[in-house]
């Protein structure tokens, strides 16, 4: 059905009435009364835009800072997070990615269970507050990704099953119906996704999209809504004059979704790699619950550094079955690595941070294996200066009996790794204070140490051009009973090895026969460490718990 009313200013509230019922719009740009109140009108033109001059970032110059809007900053707005730009940008951020900003139930939410994909979120200062933030972004040189759910709406305010069928009792998701992207009319399903996807480019001016759980989305026609997506949004970027990325987050450790369309493939510009993130903490933290088991020593941090996935078809105990395909023969650019991310610590039972698990000496150590790595590397809000306040998971919902379900499933999913206890509360407002970032602990000194050192690797990404993700060949050693891993990347006749010492001891580890400089070392004691480690005769000395890089230099 279709319908012209002229004269309706900006700024107008309505409804449409559907069988009896006032519901809001499928494709609300502006909900300000929350899920279940009505629509308003939003003139897209309306906002002065000043980033003319931006043409975007490639994949590869991404170094990414993952935040939740509403606890980064105490104000927990669009315009409270513009305030902070500065200070990253200095740190050698390249991109902001924002949690999920489409329409959820209450104010405290992660995003996850929105309802309204095209309204930005009224609590955060809507539509406008997010033009603001993006523009501001823009001005200091800053990308902007937008995490989006498209495999899933949340339950709480979820009308749009009333107008058609989106949704498919075939294909469910662990979070509830999943879309119906490939039975009868889904054609008008797809649409409505892929028409979001090019909104958020467009209106917004947004630089990226992370697509999340793209795993969990199942379309069983010939052309897959991943690549559809991606296609669209690609050409509506060219159409701009803008270059945009495509993230998936995957489990699947399944590289169809970022080889070329020409090879077989989904086209996608990259993809979250767990495995590097779980083999890297298991293997400074000794934790082995739940798919942790899958981890542990070096040998599945090397296997990450050079395999891409550490998985990559052989057997996975923790899955009792083969797992993945390989993927070494893809450039390094393909991938986002991360030590932390909103999954990794809100769904900890205490919702702990790195910081709050392993010594300063481990996270100085961590720190170089995530920035000296190949890949395109994430950061969570906060852990550039070790952020020790926990991220928890919060919701704010107005269903007692959704409430009570959210609460028993967070049990369940915390029984499975062995977490018991007294679980925070995730409808307690005292869960989502306690999970904002302390931004007075970055000053104290050695919290300010560990961001130095965050900053230092990061100009070193900047300016030299064989750190750049994917921008090398690489070479991996490793020895598990030393818990010591060497990465030698090479770019022309530019070569620099990475050496990381996962013992509690110090290690002698060889090097290149050729002459070598050291660059940097996680001990130095601007970092906040005891010594800086040296050179020896063919060997490079590593103090426990530290990473090292030298630059091979031919005589």
């Amino acid at each position: 059905y279709e319908g012209v009313l002229a004269d309706v200013p900006a700024g107008s509230n309505y409804y449409y009435r559907l069988d009896g019922n006032d519901r809001p719009d499928p494709v609300s740009r502006y909900r300000p009364s929350g899920v279940h109140g009505p629509s308003r009108v939003v003139d897209p033109s309306g906002f002065r835009w000043t980033d003319s001059t931006w043409t975007g970032r490639a994949t590869a110059d991404l170094v990414i800072y993952e935040l939740h809007v509403g606890t980064f900053t105490d104000g927990g707005t669009f315009d409270a997070a513009i305030e902070r730009l500065g200070n990253l940008t200095e740190l050698g951020i390249t991109a902001v990615e924002l949690m999920p900003v489409a329409q959820f139930p209450g104010s405290r939410n992660w995003g996850y269970d929105g309802v309204s994909l095209y309204a930005p979120q009224s609590t955060y200062s809507g539509p406008d507050g997010l033009c603001r933030l993006v523009d501001a972004a823009h001005a200091v040189r800053l990308a902007v990704l937008l995490d989006v759910v498209y495999n899933h709406l949340g339950p709480e305010g979820n009308y749009l099953g009333e107008f058609g069928p989106y949704f498919s009792v075939r294909h469910p998701t662990p979070w509830g119906p999943g879309w119906n992207l490939d039975g009868p009319d889904s054609d008008e399903v797809r649409r409505y996704l892929i028409d979001n996807a090019r909104y958020w480019i467009t209106e917004f001016h947004l630089d990226g999209l992370r697509l999340d759980a793209a795993d969990k989305i199942v379309d069983l026609g010939a052309l897959h809504i991943l690549e559809e997506i991606g296609t669209a949004v690609h050409e509506q970027a060219h159409a701009l004059g803008r270059r945009v990325s495509v993230i998936a987050e995957s489990d699947a450790n399944d590289p169809r979704l970022i080889r070329p369309l020409t090879a077989g493939g989904y086209g996608l510009d990259a993809q979250w790699t767990d495995d590097f993130h779980h083999a890297v903490h298991a293997a400074v933290t000794g934790e082995r619950m739940g798919y942790y088991a899958d981890f542990g020593g070096v040998e599945p941090v090397a296997r990450a550094f050079g395999q891409r996935y550490v998985h990559d078809g052989h057997y996975s105990p923790y899955r009792r079955r083969r797992f993945g395909r390989p993927a070494a023969d893809l450039p390094g650019d393909r991938f986002v690595v991360c030590l932390q991310n909103h999954d990794q610590v809100g769904n900890r039972a205490g919702g702990e941070r790195l910081a709050a698990l392993v010594s300063p000496a481990a996270l100085r150590l961590v720190a170089c294996v995530l920035l000296l790595s190949p890949y395109v590397p994430l950061l969570f809000m906060g852990e550039e200066h070790g952020e020790t306040n926990p991220f928890l998971y919060f919701v704010s919902h107005g269903d007692p009996e959704l409430i009570a379900a959210v609460r028993e499933a967070r049990r369940r999913e915390f029984a499975a790794f062995g977490w018991e206890g007294l679980l925070p509360d995730p409808q307690a407002e005292a869960t989502f204070e306690a999970s904002r970032v302390d931004w007075e602990r970055a000053s104290a000194a050695s919290h300010a140490a560990l961001r130095r050192l965050y900053r230092d690797l990061l100009a070193l990404r900047r300016d030299e051009a064989s750190l750049r993700a994917g921008a090398s060949n690489e070479t991996v050693v490793h020895d598990e009973a030393g818990r010591w891993v060497t990465l030698t990347r090479t770019t022309g006749e530019r070569r620099w090895m990475a050496a990381f010492n996962f013992g509690e001891e110090e290690q002698l580890v060889p090097g290149p026969s050729d002459c070598w400089r050291l660059v940097l070392s996680s001990e130095a004691r601007d970092y906040g460490g005891d010594g800086i480690g040296e050179i020896v005769p063919g060997a490079l000395r590593l103090p426990a718990l530290s990473a090292a890089l030298v630059r091979v230099e031919t005589p």
